[in-house]
This record gives structure tokens, sequence and C-alpha cells, in this order.
């Protein structure tokens, strides 16, 4: 398997490029105020969360919430260090 940062774009101006806007979508637990949680945590990694981009939407039976935001990051490790810690919440199931 290859490592990510060995991944190159077969294109110019295709794939990540750093610093950028990038959109991330947490799913969790309806009941945990994830609307706001989400927005927190990344901003406790130092990012910069592009607020009005927030947006929510409920399961069909309600029990789960997608969260999805946009934020501004510098680097690649940066990115992924966004989705390790929304992952590591426990109310938070996956991310994409």
């Amino acid at each position: 398997m290859k490592d990510l940062s060995d991944i190159q774009a077969q294109q110019e101006g295709q794939g990540f490029q750093f610093p950028g806007e990038f959109e991330i979508t947490a799913m969790g637990n309806a009941s945990a105020d994830l609307k706001a949680r989400v927005p927190q945590i990344l901003e406790g990694l130092g990012l910069h969360v592009l607020h009005e981009t927030v947006k929510h939407r409920h399961s069909r039976e309600g029990n789960f919430l997608s969260v999805t935001v946009s934020f501004r990051c510098e680097t690649r490790e940066q990115y992924d260090l966004a989705h390790s810690a929304l992952r590591a919440d426990p109310d938070i199931r996956y991310t994409l």
C-alpha cells in the first residue's frame, strides 16, 4: 500500500492543493449536538472554520446526524489531523 504523502496528481492542478479550503462530513449520534461540536473540534486544532458553510442533515429515522463544514488548512498533516480528531470523538461514527 502506498503512503498518502507519496501520491502525486497525474496532472498539474489536480488533487489536494495546500494551503486550501476543504470540506469534511462527520456522522454520528443525533443527540450529541454535533452541529456545535464538529466546528469546535476543528477550531481546537487551530483550523479556520468557515461557519457560514455548516450544514446538517438527519437520518431517515432521526437517530443519526451528518454535519458538513468547510475549513482552511495549511498542510496535509492538518487535514489528516482533522479526520483523526473527529473520529476520536465517541459520538462520531465516521468522517468523509
